[in-house]
């Protein structure tokens, strides 16, 4: 059901992407109502968050069986006793519904946050001190207060109070004073409001259980099956922070192997070492670099420890590459330009001209990203195939999202060897059913926003 605004972004933005779901295939396919249906669909979908939290378990150090057990027990002593599912076609993945939209009264007393914090509550976490925009002026300890996200971006930080567009959250309790929060020393770090009363219920996993599950969006999980990992191979994870799919990849090979992590941020590149040490897997190599420039010809530039590497140097290449983001949820403001948008394609050639270069000669390449743009998922494809012609379109285990969108001229046949989770599909109509069997019915259905090819080098 909806119950927040639709996504939004900047008219140019906006145009750009109805053009994407109104495209002349499209349109021949399904007819232009159907087109308009689903697009104003998938804006409201974007704005709230998926049906299911998902937890990846670590199975490389415990059964699904313990970890689910351990977390129901977790979950008791915090006196929420939400269902705890495993997944019928991911042998590592646990499933949280998601309850809401609850009914909630808001509050006399206001406190905004931004955009980023505001998305956060949606999937269960109370609101840390950065986060924090506007409070009243004598909000102490202990007070009750409704949360509001200013979804416009236009509360300036400091402020007592705030009159413009926002959405509210749910109600929770203040735990610091208004001046821990906006001293000149700057903001803390800690949980500044602990939510009580949320609209969306689901349970903070907040350093729960850190050795035995990794908060990770059901798509990204199904990514690291696709690449399909054995024991003893060497792997590559071009744009690897914060290490979801890297630590996947490792664990699916039982630690066993070779998986080397490139990240060009520093900082985000320390916190995937830090991930991948305390789910205790030691065969990752991770290194900060730029993954355009991590191969050579000169065998004099390579090195044996780190980029650049040889040509053919890995058996299997997972390309995860930096996109618009437009499929990630619960997202209910778009601040990127046309221009910040349109950017992504160039990059993302040069990253999978990188990629192919490294590939063993019979090895697998996987494509993902979490946008829903053509320019980035489809005509990617289109050009790859056109472009490396020892490529080809290979099938995905398993299989739990729709085919490939029409629209970049790619055959009916290769669309069906692409993987799309569409969420606006189930959203479209009346909305998304929320009986406990339907729930889980639609755990596959009601994700974020994903892509995801499959390539063999020939």
């Amino acid at each position: 059901m909806s119950v927040f605004p639709q996504l939004s972004m900047n008219p140019d933005v906006r145009e750009h992407l109805r053009s994407v779901y109104t495209n002349n295939e499209l349109v021949c396919e399904s007819g232009a109502d159907e087109a308009d249906v689903v697009f104003e669909a998938l804006l409201s979908c974007l704005s709230h968050p998926p049906l299911f939290t998902c937890l990846r378990a670590s199975t490389h150090l415990h059964s699904l069986q313990d970890v689910q057990l351990r977390l129901q027990q977790h979950l008791a002593q915090q006196e929420r006793c939400p269902s705890v599912y495993t997944h019928p076609q991911l042998p590592d993945v646990l499933l949280l519904p998601v309850h809401g939209p609850r009914s909630v009264d808001p509050l006399v007393s206001e406190v905004i946050v931004d955009a980023q914090c505001g998305n956060a509550v949606l999937r269960g976490a109370h609101v840390f001190t950065p986060g924090i925009l506007s409070m009243p002026k004598y909000m102490k300890v202990g007070e009750v207060v409704s949360v509001f996200s200013d979804v416009e971006r236009k509360c300036t930080r400091g402020a007592k109070e705030f009159k413009g567009k926002k959405v509210f959250l749910g109600n929770g309790i203040s735990e610091v004073d208004r001046s821990e929060i906006f001293s000149s020393d700057g903001p803390g770090k800690g949980v500044a409001v602990r939510m009580t009363e949320p609209l969306y219920q689901s349970p903070s996993f907040d350093g729960v259980l850190t050795d035995q599950l990794f908060l990770q969006n059901l798509p990204s999980v199904v990514v690291g099956h696709v690449l399909g990992p054995r024991p003893g191979e060497r792997i590559l994870d071009m744009c690897a922070a914060p290490g979801g799919k890297t630590t996947h990849i490792a664990a699916l090979m039982g630690n066993q192997g070779t998986v080397v992590a490139l990240e060009k941020v520093r900082s985000k590149m320390e916190k995937l070492v830090q991930n991948a040490e305390m789910l205790q897997l030691d065969c990752i190599k991770a290194y900060c670099c730029n993954s355009v420039h991590a191969v050579s010809s000169d065998p004099v530039k390579c090195s044996a420890d780190g980029p650049p590497y040889p040509e053919e140097s890995f058996d299997r290449v997972l390309l995860d590459a930096p996109c618009s983001g437009l499929g990630q949820r619960p997202n209910m403001s778009y601040s990127c330009s046309l221009r910040e948008v349109c950017s992504y394609q160039p990059l993302q050639r040069k990253l999978f001209t990188t990629a192919v270069r490294l590939l063993k000669r019979g090895g697998v390449l996987v494509y993902s990203t979490c946008t829903v743009t053509l320019a980035e998922n489809e005509e990617q494809v289109s050009w790859a195939l056109r472009t490396f012609p020892g490529l080809t379109l290979e099938p995905q285990l398993p299989v739990l999202g729709s085919e490939g969108m029409s629209g970049a001229g790619l055959s009916r046949d290769q669309r069906r060897l692409l993987q799309r989770f569409r969420p606006e599909l189930v959203w479209r109509g009346a909305g998304v059913p929320h009986s406990p069997e339907s729930l889980l019915h639609n755990a596959n259905a009601d994700t974020i926003g994903f892509f995801i090819a499959k390539f063999m080098k020939r």
